[in-house]
């Protein structure tokens, strides 16, 4: 583990005059440059822009949306469609549970791919888990473990961490070019502002991607002249999900007649909890069909209080138009006779939001959400669909993570994996293929941060059924067997010492195997502070 120190600060800091001696191409002993090899040649061409075409290229473009069939593109490498939704809960979809939510796209999806019931983000905020499926390594090696640019404080002084992806990082993008993909970006980035964005990062196409955690508006356009997103305004009342669709097929179409990767990052579910009049009145009536009372809707989480129920009618809405994105991007699949080359993956990349900002959405039987390392904050909905390999409507309860995607889209893409890149990622394709476990003894965080939700510097393993909690403030334990108890109610950590103290020590050869950034003690420390 590593601590911090006073003059750590200034090599995490975004600006190019901050960019750590790694990225520089010079030689460093930790383990996210021992991972792979040194690529600052690759790096150097990304900071001249030499890597991508830009935004303005594709904005102006002038590309036609008409959906003509073809030929599909049958024994060649898959098209892949990512669909990364922002603060999404596990249950806020009807395949998982919901019965408030209407996703009828994306239940569709599940009834056509494999629902995965024990997959997880790694981290329980975006930015970090974003650069996870980016780069297959686990946000502390990475040492981006907090979302940019997060800085509450408490009984500790948060771990300091890099306030974008480096460079030097090979994406899963870069990846794909480089087997022959065209790449296209569409929503949410937030892994750093220029020269760290998406087509500096290995996609030809960028679309809204920018520094923004969200949209300073969901109507365009977009924000006033002092902020507003990295996005051409549209026609007055024009929805930022809707308009991201649009892009999306677009992309689509002008792409189809070589593979292409479709990375659709959506705002939605963020706040601002901005949606649709129309939708916002459907559902606000039939929240009030189910009248709960204000008792019935909160119980208490440590300090906070946590949704209990689903009945936030704008949250609702803003699903539903997400659920319809998620339906015209497949129907265009359908129409240009792409449905059966095309790999679709869905997930978020963290919990619900249910103790803070509005607590529009509840996660039970999961606890707490977004900001947690509770399973309401780190376990998501994925839905994968392999057309003619994944078995249709199957169900896989092995634990992944999001540091698997990498390694997956290497492999279904017929592409050598590139193990010192993606090391903390495994490929999920034995998975899809029918086996039931992985070679991975156990799936780890660390989040050495206060969250804006109410969470706690700590770090977890998962190993099999067990998860242990370490509360970073005062090293204690908690013990949770998912299996049978989902809702990590019963702490077993005196009643189990003997897994208690294996799992601990597993965390701890973890920690100090990626070098991870441990919080300090925080000498003006301000119990209020942390609340």
């Amino acid at each position: 583990m590593h601590n911090n120190n006073p003059n750590a600060t200034d090599r995490f800091r975004s600006s190019p005059k901050g960019v750590a001696a790694t990225e520089r191409g010079e030689v460093d002993d930790h383990p996210a440059s021992r991972c792979r090899p040194n690529v600052s040649r690759r790096t150097f061409l990304k900071r001249a822009g030499l890597a991508a075409l830009g935004t303005a290229s594709w904005l102006t473009s002038g590309c036609g949306t008409s959906m003509q069939p073809k030929t599909a593109l049958s024994g060649k490498k898959p098209n892949f469609v990512f669909f990364l939704i922002d603060d999404l809960g596990r249950q806020d979809l009807g395949c998982f549970g919901s019965t408030f939510y209407e996703t009828p796209n994306l239940d569709r999806l599940a009834r056509e791919g494999v629902r995965f019931t024990d997959a997880y983000a790694a981290c329980c905020v975006c930015s970090p888990t974003r650069a996870s499926i980016m780069t297959g390594k686990y946000p502390a090696r990475l040492r981006l473990t907090n979302f940019i640019a997060g800085r509450r404080t408490g009984k500790l002084t948060p771990a300091d961490f890099r306030l974008y992806m480096p460079l030097e990082e090979v994406t899963v993008a870069e990846a794909l070019k480089d087997a022959g993909y065209t790449t296209g970006f569409f929503g949410k980035w937030h892994m750093g502002g220029s020269p760290y964005l998406p087509e500096a990062q290995g996609f030809d196409v960028n679309v809204a991607g920018d520094h923004h955690g969200a949209p300073p508006s969901y109507f365009s356009p977009y924000g006033n002249d002092k902020n507003r997103l990295n996005l051409p305004p549209g026609p007055e009342g024009e929805y930022i999900t809707d308009r991201l669709t649009d892009e999306a097929v677009r992309f689509i179409n002008t792409s189809r007649d070589k593979p292409f990767l479709a990375y659709v990052s959506h705002y939605a579910v963020h706040v601002p909890l901005q949606a649709k009049e129309d939708l916002t009145a459907r559902y606000t009536a039939k929240s009030r069909k189910l009248a709960y009372e204000d008792a019935a809707r909160f119980a208490p989480e440590h300090d906070r209080l946590a949704r209990q129920v689903q009945d936030h009618a704008v949250y609702a809405a803003m699903i539903h138009s997400m659920d319809e994105s998620v339906g015209r991007i497949m129907e265009t699949l359908r129409q240009l006779d792409l449905e059966r080359d095309t790999v679709v993956m869905f997930m978020s990349d963290n919990g619900g939001l249910s103790t803070a900002e509005g607590s529009p959405t509840s996660n039970v039987p999961l606890r707490a959400g977004k900001g947690w390392l509770y399973e309401g904050g780190i376990r998501e909905p994925l839905i994968i669909k392999w057309p003619g390999v994944a078995k249709r409507g199957s169900k896989c309860s092995t634990p992944v993570t999001s540091t698997d995607f990498y390694p997956t889209m290497l492999e279904m893409a017929g592409q050598p994996p590139r193990p010192d890149q993606h090391c903390d990622g495994v490929s999920l394709v034995p998975l899809l293929r029918g086996a039931k476990s992985l070679r991975r003894q156990a799936i780890y965080w660390h989040y050495p941060h206060y969250s804006n939700q109410g969470g706690r510097p700590s770090g977890a393993v998962r190993a099999g059924d067990f998860k242990l909690i370490e509360n970073y403030e005062d090293a204690s334990v908690e013990l949770y067997n998912l299996r049978e108890d989902i809702g990590e109610k019963t702490n077993l950590a005196h009643k189990l010492p003997d897994v208690t103290k294996r799992l601990q020590e597993m965390l701890h050869r973890w920690l100090k195997e990626t070098d991870a950034v441990m919080p300090t003690p925080n000498p003006d420390s301000n119990p209020a502070a942390s609340k």
